[in-house]
């Protein structure tokens, strides 16, 4: 586990075919994770997220049901596309 975004509290969390970030400030705890895969996402656990637990590609898919985006993914077959850049005014003319 490692903090990867210097200092704004995403951890990740790396396993053999699939890294877990958990953004801790974002989450609404929904509790999808938890009752998606118990034996991945467990916060009675230290550490609490395990991505070796189960297959890579179940993994991803209940961190795709996270509502807040507290919870992405690196591998597992595919990636989550970079969150979009805020929108910026048009530029006039120079």
């Amino acid at each position: 586990m490692s903090d990867t975004t210097g200092g704004t509290g995403r951890r990740a969390y790396e396993g053999r075919s699939i890294t877990v970030t958990f953004e801790a400030g974002r989450c609404r705890h929904a509790a999808e994770c938890v009752r998606g895969l118990p034996e991945v996402f467990d916060p009675a656990r230290r550490p609490w997220i395990t991505p070796d637990a189960a297959d890579a590609g179940r993994v991803a898919e209940v961190v795709r049901r996270c509502p807040s985006g507290a919870l992405r993914y690196e591998g597992g077959g595919e990636e989550l596309p970079p969150p979009s850049p805020p929108p910026t005014e048009a530029a006039g003319p120079e």
